[in-house]
């Protein structure tokens, strides 16, 4: 579910009311844990937190108009999501968050290649996707997505 807001304040006013808790909590983490060099913005259509082209020009590979992807919060149809570029991209980081996850939720984790998903509003590890925020800062994802982007070629 793509929102057609524009802003971060407007998406978040556009939400259901049982959804509006939950993703104002876990953009607050996000937001206490954003490494420098990376700000909130409207990104696909949900929450985006990224590197704006003032920090990293070339910006997104399949888009250069877009700036570079970090991760993104979203209000799905039929759960939240949080999208971490870096648990795809790092398998150090997939392995931690994984780990972590299991000691901190009664549930199983339902979880893409990059999306978190999160169907029990009530049992959401709000601090562990604040500490998944700050486990790569501005300047180590620009060389982990480098890296990658080379290799693809």
């Amino acid at each position: 579910m793509q929102s057609k807001a524009t802003s971060p304040k407007q998406y978040l006013a556009e939400l259901p009311e049982e959804r509006k808790e939950p993703i104002q909590k876990l953009r607050q983490q996000i937001l206490d844990n954003l490494p420098e060099g990376m700000e909130e913005c409207m990104n696909y259509g949900m929450l985006g937190y990224v590197i704006p082209h003032s920090v990293y020009p070339p910006g997104y590979h399949c888009d250069p108009k877009l700036p570079l992807p970090f991760m993104n919060l979203a209000s799905q149809k039929n759960f939240v999501a949080v999208y971490s570029m870096v648990i795809y991209a790092k398998k150090e980081v997939m392995d931690w968050f994984t780990s972590e996850y299991t000691k901190r939720c009664k549930y199983k984790l339902d979880m893409g290649k990059s999306c978190i998903r999160f169907k029990r509003l009530n049992d959401i590890p709000y601090d562990l996707i604040g500490e998944l925020t700050s486990k790569v800062g501005a300047e180590e994802w620009i060389q982990i997505y480098e890296e990658a982007y080379k290799n693809r070629k």
